[in-house]
């Protein structure tokens, strides 16, 4: 009977939160089957569904979706250019705190770490000026180096967490056998944090595709910023187009939810055992 309750609870909890999350993406694809004159009716279900909206967007026929493949293309590759470049920073990072026991790596790691106590929205100007300095504004390389530099200290702090898991024994053994650091990097330390580099990686990307100020302060050619920026394009006028923007919108956010569903296991493994555990 106290199995019982306690199944109850969470289920009591946990309805009003599925349906306080679902509610958004519910009328995000009513909006986007509703017709212009429709879409602002009030009603739980639009009387004429259409898929026009989408025939629109697909074929870029709105001067607001005229580079919408292409900024959707910028989304991709600065998402998996955060994330890979993220993944390998991180990788290297917490390989050499953790098992190499590099001088003053947790001192640098705990100081990355500190940089989160300032919003990230702070560091947006001196970022820009970074940015110019270096003349990488406008261009693709300046938001990717960006986000790196966000997610990197806690994607460290993650795989240095998981790496501290694994048996030293491994690495002794190893080194027996004549293994140098790094052989014991490829052979050894990466087959066991291919879970927790999963996590890190997918975080990276999904960060990357859903980040706006950054991509809007540091890119300004229609031609070079990300589809989060470019939809942004719809809220300056005062007659856009709402249900072509949750169409464009419903679009965008299908990636990070097929990726988010087709890693879930590998993301739960990758936070809560991280590797195996001597």
């Amino acid at each position: 009977m106290k199995k019982v309750l306690d199944e109850g609870k969470l289920i009591l909890i946990a309805i009003p939160v599925l349906i306080w999350t679902l509610l958004p993406i519910y009328h995000l694809f009513v909006l986007s089957i509703s017709t212009q004159e429709s879409m602002l009716a009030g009603k739980l279900w639009p009387e004429k569904p259409t898929l026009q909206n989408f025939q629109i967007v697909f074929n870029q026929q709105h001067y607001y979706l005229t580079n919408f493949w292409l900024q959707l293309f910028n989304s991709f590759m600065i998402a998996i250019a955060t994330g890979l470049l993220t993944l390998f920073i991180a990788t290297c990072a917490a390989f050499a705190i953790s098992r190499l026991k590099a001088p003053g790596g947790r001192s640098i790691m705990n100081f990355a770490l500190a940089t989160y106590l300032i919003p990230a929205a702070f560091l947006a100007i001196p970022m820009y000026k970074a940015m110019g300095t270096f003349g990488l504004l406008n261009t693709r390389v300046a938001l990717i180096l960006a986000m790196v530099a966000l997610a990197s200290p806690y994607a460290i702090w993650v795989l240095k967490q998981a790496s501290d898991k694994l048996p030293k024994e491994l690495d002794e053994a190893a080194i027996m056998d004549g293994a140098n650091s790094l052989q014991l990097f490829r052979l050894v330390y990466l087959p066991l944090m291919k879970p927790s580099m999963v996590v890190i990686g997918i975080y990276a990307l999904l960060l990357a595709w859903n980040e706006y100020l950054y991509a809007f302060l540091l890119l300004s050619s229609e031609k070079a910023v990300p589809l989060a920026v470019g939809l942004g394009l719809f809220l300056s006028a005062d007659d856009a187009p709402w249900n072509l923007l949750m169409t464009a919108g419903l679009i965008y956010a299908i990636p990070p939810a097929v990726i988010y569903y087709g890693f879930r296991k590998n993301m739960v493994t990758g936070l809560t055992a991280g590797a195996v555990k001597s």
